[in-house]
């Protein structure tokens, strides 16, 4: 059995439902469908949330009638009979009267990740609606009774692979089985959500659970790419990546996937395939366990970096002084990116720059801070062990004209990250791909 994930702008018009329905029903095989809410309908739901946090349910109420005209909208157009266009009715005009339900009652956080899930609930009784229509074998799961969160807010995987399992068994012989993403409950039974990743991070758990053949990750473009098409002309889709590898494009830039939700296919070694809805017969992208050697798979960027420099002469031959540093980023709860070290100094790269001043300042205790900001780092991914000789220098040398601040090699066996100023993202990513892959 196969798990299929389909996001917002795949299912985001009656048309494209009609689209997915068609590709899951095509072989007659029997899979798992995820879905998301449809493109804009999350926008909505939080904006309308936010009207209820500022204590303004007129406001919230006009974003309500405007989504439910959009929704209704779409009922006639996707159903072929009065007798499911009235079931379907029938179901959002009740769930358009619970989320008016929130403009009378005192509004917090957990009313707003209930709202929040009702994108997923409607979209999901759309598409079941409208393949029972269509006379396929299937029946809608839901995913707050099998996917939950533990204290950490961290994916229960015991109670996920239990509960899964129990519902595929007390309900075998569908032949669609379709389930809401980025929804959960957390460890105290509340409406929650997955946040990183989202559906991904839903699929991906679901296929572990069940130990999939495949998960699958439908979207609009043919799976991971060998650099950044926006910038870069003549990119190719890569055929295969390692999970390391994929996770690392994934958290320096590549946006079609979130590094976070492959983690339970990664362990449970079933294999993620990346696919894209506008062309279903593009090979797309195969990301499992097996490493090919002596290749270069991809580059990524990634934005909006501030690179922080610390010299002191109180690191030579010191030890201590990167723990002190640790430790007031560790207290501004701020990750750090990149790092090179010398004798007496230390820089490095944080994306969050919420604490800044804070941080800048707290260091200043410890030696001469400069900093910069609108800095990218670039990633090269691909067989990069120290025993395959000269993929580095052959990264290096295609930079040769570009000013590069700051070079990360040997913390992975998969990747060299250049931090270069934002002004040089585009010709840095063009220089690597005419070097590496050209």
């Amino acid at each position: 059995m196969k798990v299929l994930k389909f996001g917002g702008t795949s299912v985001g018009s009656p048309e494209r439902m009609k689209s997915v329905c068609s590709l899951i029903t095509a072989d007659k095989e029997q899979k798992i469908v995820v879905l998301s809410a449809m493109s804009g309908t999350t926008n909505s739901l939080v904006e309308i949330s936010d009207y209820l946090y500022k204590k303004n349910p007129e406001g919230a109420s006009t974003i309500i009638n405007q989504l439910e005209r959009k929704y209704m909208a779409h009922i006639e157009e996707l159903y072929q009979t009065e007798e499911w266009r009235e079931k379907t009715r029938t179901f959002l005009k009740e769930q358009f009267r619970y989320l008016r339900s929130f403009t009378k009652i005192h509004f917090t956080s957990f009313e707003e990740k209930v709202i929040l899930a009702e994108g997923e609930i409607m979209s999901t009784n759309m598409v079941t609606n409208y393949l029972l229509e269509c006379g396929i074998n299937t029946i809608l799961l839901p995913a707050l009774e099998m996917i939950r969160t533990d204290k950490n807010a961290e994916p229960d995987f015991h109670y996920i692979t239990e509960k899964c399992n129990n519902y595929m068994t007390e309900n075998s012989g569908y032949q669609i089985y379709i389930t809401q993403g980025f929804i959960c409950r957390n460890a105290y039974g509340e409406v929650d959500n997955l946040l990183r990743g989202g559906s991904d991070y839903t699929a991906c758990l679901i296929g572990a659970a069940l130990q999939a053949d495949e998960i699958q990750i439908w979207t609009d473009i043919d799976g991971m790419h060998n650099n950044d098409p926006r910038y870069v002309e003549g990119t190719q889709p890569v055929h295969q990546l390692h999970f390391a590898e994929a996770a690392e494009l994934a958290y320096f830039g590549a946006k079609i996937l979130h590094p976070t939700c492959i983690q339970p296919a990664k362990f449970s070694g079933v294999p993620v395939r990346l696919l894209n809805t506008m062309d279903p017969q593009a090979p797309g992208t195969l990301i499992n366990n097996d490493f090919f050697e002596g290749k270069i798979k991809a580059v990524a960027a990634r934005d909006g970096n501030t690179c922080i420099r610390i010299n002191s002469s109180r690191m030579l031959l010191a030890y201590g002084f990167l723990r002190k540093v640790f430790e007031i980023f560790e207290t501004y709860r701020t990750s750090i990116d990149m790092i090179c070290t010398s004798e007496v100094g230390v820089s490095l790269t944080i994306d969050n720059t919420s604490h800044l001043a804070d941080i800048i300042s707290e260091l200043k205790k410890y030696g001469t801070v400069s900093v910069e900001e609108n800095m990218c780092i670039i990633c090269v991914v691909g067989d990069l062990r120290p025993e395959n000789c000269g993929f580095e220098s052959i990264a290096c040398d295609a930079l040769r004209e570009i000013p590069v601040r700051m070079i990360s090699y040997g913390g992975s066996n998969h990747n060299i990250s250049f931090l270069v100023k934002a002004e040089d993202k585009q010709r840095t990513l063009q220089a690597l791909q005419k070097t590496l892959f050209g």
